[in-house]
Formats: C-alpha cells, sequence, structure tokens
C-alpha cells in the first residue's frame, strides 16, 4: 500500500482509522491527538500498520500508539492480535531486540543526598557496566551456561547471586518465560550470546540516575512506594546480539514458511507462519529464549548498579536500599487470553514497542500492585523526562491492553548527527543539571532530545484516549549510554 493512498479519518479525539481496503482483513487504528497526526503520517509508519492488517488471522484491528514510527515490517509502536488456530506470527512484529525493556528501581534517597556525588555516581555505573557496540561483559559463560540463562532468566542471575528472590516478584512473567528450548538457538547466536550477558549496548539503551519531578495519582504513588524528590533507576536495554540474531535466523526461516503455507504479503518483511504450524512453534521457542537472555542481562545490570551506588556514596545496601519497582518487556510476542465479541479467546499478541498495559484485577500483575493496574515504565529522551503509568479497563478493552512504549523517533540518527555538528552535547547536558557519560561522541550525538518526539505528548495522548493513566514524572540527574 502507496503512502498516497492511506485515508485516515477520525473515529473519536486521541484515535484515527484506516478503513479496510483491498486485501486488509481488518482495519487500522492509531491512536494520536490532531497535532501529532501530520508527523506520523509523514513518516510513512501508517503504511506499516495498513500492512500488518492484511496478516492471517489478525482479530480487530492492527493498532499504533502515538510513538508509531517506521520499522522492519510492522511499525515500531505496533500492536496485532492473532487468532491460534488461523494466526501467524511475525517476526518483524516482535523486532530484533527480543524483549528490550525497562527496569525502574527505586531508593530511599532524596536527590539531594546524591546531587554533590552524581558525577562520581555515573562514573562508577560506567565503569561497572559495559556499554557500546560490541561491548563486551566481564563474564564469559560457557554454551551450557548461556543454555541455563536462557531457560532460566532473571531467576537463574538471582541463583548465581545477582540479586535477591524479591526483585522477581516485579518483572513481567517473574522474570522468567516459560517454554524456551535451547535446541532451537543457532551456534551462532550462542557465540554472540556468551560475552553479552550484563551489557547496556548501544543505540537508544541507557542506564538513568534521576529524581520522582511529579506526582499526578497519589494513591498510585504510594501503592509504587514512589514520593517526590525520591531516586530512581531506569534500565533500558535487551538481548544484544543474542536476541539479534535469533530474529535474523527466524527471519530467514519465515521466508521459507511464507512460500510453504502460501501467505500473501503487501510487504516481504512481514514474513511469518502459522502460530501452529513447525515452523511458527519453533520461532516462539527461540524467541523466549532471547526473552530470557534480556530478563537476565537486566537483572545482572541491577547487581552492578546496585555496587557502584554502595561504592560511589559509601554507603551500605541497607540504607540505598535499590529495589525493583517494576520491569516491562516491550519487544515481545505473547499467547494472552482476551474479551472478543464478548467471548474469551486465546491470541498471540504481538508488542514492538508497545508495552502490555493491564487493568486493576489482572492476575498476571503482582498481588501488591494488583489494586492500581499494572505499572507502565516510559522512558523519554536523555535531555527531558520518563514517566511511570499504569494500564486501564479501556486499553483491555481496546488495545489487548496495551499502550506506548517510549517517546518514539522524530528523526533519523543521521539528520540527529547533523543537527549536533559543532555543538557540545555533553556541556549543554551539564549546564542543566544532567551528567552523562558515553563509550561513544556519535552515540551522545545520533540520542540528542531533539531526535525525540516529546514523551510528554506520548503519554498524554495514551491518558486522554483512556488507554493509561500517569502516576510520576522522573527526571534525570544522571545517564550512561553505549
Amino acid at each position: 500500500m502507496e503512502h498516497s493512498t492511506i485515508k485516515l479519518r477520525k473515529v473519536q479525539d486521541y484515535l484515527w482509522e484506516i478503513p479496510r481496503e483491498g486485501k486488509m482483513r481488518v482495519p487500522a487504528r492509531i491512536y494520536a491527538t490532531a497535532d501529532m497526526i501530520d508527523a506520523i503520517r509523514s513518516d510513512n509508519a501508517p503504511v506499516q500498520a495498513a500492512n500488518v492488517a492484511h496478516l492471517p488471522g489478525i482479530v480487530n484491528y492492527s493498532l499504533a500508539m502515538p510513538d508509531i514510527h517506521w520499522g522492519y515490517g510492522f511499525p515500531i509502536g505496533g500492536v496485532a492480535a492473532f487468532d491460534l488456530n488461523n494466526g501467524v506470527i511475525s517476526p518483524g512484529g516482535v523486532g530484533y531486540d527480543i524483549n528490550c525493556g525497562v527496569r525502574l528501581l527505586a531508593s530511599k534517597l532524596s536527590r539531594h543526598d546524591i546531587a554533590p556525588k552524581i558525577k562520581n555516581l555515573v562514573d562508577a555505573l560506567f565503569a561497572h557496566v559495559p556499554t557500546g557496540v560490541g561491548s563486551k561483559s566481564s563474564l564469559r559463560l560457557s554454551d551450557e551456561v548461556v543454555r541455563r540463562a536462557i531457560t532460566g532468566g532473571a531467576a537463574w542471575a538471582v541463583k548465581q547471586g545477582y540479586g535477591s528472590q524479591e526483585d522477581l516478584e516485579y518483572i513481567e512473567e517473574n522474570g522468567c518465560f516459560e517454554g524456551g528450548d535451547p535446541a532451537v538457538v543457532s551456534k551462532r547466536a550462542y557465540e554472540r550470546g556468551r560475552s553479552q550477558l550484563g551489557t547496556l549496548g548501544s543505540g537508544n539503551h541507557f542506564l538513568e540516575v534521576g529524581y520522582v519531578s511529579e506526582i499526578f495519582d497519589q494513591e498510585a504513588a504510594r501503592v509504587l512506594g514512589l514520593e517526590l524528590d525520591q531516586v530512581t533507576v531506569i534500565i533500558h536495554c535487551g538481548s544484544r546480539g543474542f536476541g539479534h540474531q535469533i530474529c535474523d535466523d527466524y527471519l530467514s526461516v519465515m521466508n521459507r514458511a511464507v512460500q510453504k503455507y502460501g501467505i500473501e504479503l503487501p510487504d516481504r518483511q512481514l514474513c511469518c507462519a502459522p502460530i501452529e504450524s513447525p515452523e511458527g512453534q519453533e520461532y516462539l521457542r527461540a524467541m523466549r529464549c532471547a526473552v530470557n537472555y534480556a530478563f537476565a542481562n537486566r537483572q545482572i545490570i541491577t547487581a552492578w548498579a546496585r555496587q557502584a551506588f554502595e561504592e560511589a556514596l559509601g554507603m551500605g545496601s541497607t540504607k540505598i536500599g535499590l529495589r525493583v519497582v517494576y520491569e516491562v518487556a516491550h519487544n515481545i510476542a505473547k499467547i494472552e487470553t482476551h474479551s472478543v465479541d464478548g467471548k474469551k479467546m486465546k491470541l498471540c499478541v504481538h508488542r514492538k514497542g508497545a508495552t502490555r498495559a493491564f487493568a486493576p484485577g489482572a492476575a498476571e500483575i503482582p498481588a501488591a500492585y494488583r489494586s492500581i493496574g499494572q505499572p507502565v515504565l516510559i522512558p523519554g529522551d536523555m535531555g527531558r523526562y520518563s514517566y511511570v503509568l499504569v494500564g486501564s479497563q479501556v486499553a483491555m478493552e481496546q488495545t489487548f491492553g496495551s499502550t506506548c512504549h517510549g517517546a518514539g523517533r522524530a528523526m533519523s540518527r543521521h539528520k540527529a548527527k547533523k543537527t549536533a555538528r559543532g555543538r557540545a552535547i555533553v556541556r549543554e547536558l551539564e549546564d542543566r543539571g544532567i551528567y552523562v557519560k558515553a563509550s561513544s561522541r556519535r552515540t551522545i550525538d545520533e540520542e540528542i532530545s531533539e531526535a525525540y518526539k516529546d514523551v510528554a505528548s506520548v503519554v498524554d495522548a495514551c491518558q486522554l484516549a483512556g488507554i493509561s493513566k500517569k502516576v510520576a514524572q522522573l527526571k534525570p540527574l544522571g545517564c550512561i549510554k553505549g
């Protein structure tokens, strides 16, 4: 489908629809404000949302969140659910960085406690947590140990001494996605996975020290244990080269499956296989291994971040109190039960650059949080702010319990570098009280604030549409990047 043929009609405030036409099986819907829609349209991402609507077994709508932008096959910010009986699974609907996700830690400290030592703290974090393209961990793992990590996830990491059982309670899937099968992972993926566990990587991945700057929902903040000026840590990373390799391997498998099963596609990047086919099931088992790799990765990084805090601040762990508030995945496919036309259905829900946002009462939410709904963690850019949200009943009814995942890029990396040319970005940030350390100047330039949409407008659009609710805003004090 060409950009020029896309018709977008306003369904209601903050919701737009591309009507079903041609071989689309369902309409496509985009959540956005009127101010956002022109920029979204110019990115061509609506074409991708419409293309996803062609896939067999898609249920209700092809959905896109306000942070939608162009991706591989599926748009980033895309959500699509498929009937298990006649639907498909597509690696492009999960993305290359399988289980890229966000973990939020909250401390017992206030920003005034760490302000004089923020540079020391960021330097210590940079020393403890490897960053950058191809960054290697201090851990050197055998294939057998990698196999244990990719079946055990964060629980495996805790058994190795990286954190506590309590951490696991506040991770999506409790940090271990059942059903991973190491036998369907390629030799090349193992090679890439051996040396990258406990690394941030590059691009938009980061570890940020910040503080709670604003509270919108006092009761939800109380339940989450968040208060004004409290020091927080956000960890944003994924499955590194291991997950990338699994995606690459299974794109080849799916390209063959498309021919085998006679699936007609508007874009070959949407290559897929029936969910219940051998190829579909094999991809799911391999993807779950990468999901667990990412869970273990963030758990190890958390342990190293706790060490860095103790060293830089000269305090014990009890006084610092860095506990896991929650951890979400935003590149994943899951088998979930949802209500469709009044009936319960098991669906394969693809979320690529979108976050699960289940309503209060859902059994999948930690018991301590069920009264408020699932916590949703939305990172912004390194110069502005991030948000904590909670899920809603509207999300359950309209988006298969999904909402946005971040700011979404507003310009390409190339354009961002041109915009940053001749500027001292690190100094600009430092002048605003934000200390940033990165393994390369290029990353800093590519990740300037202007490269991203204002995440406040993204979360506001989701709140106005009713698919998530704001709880708190977090502002950065210091950050490490690849």
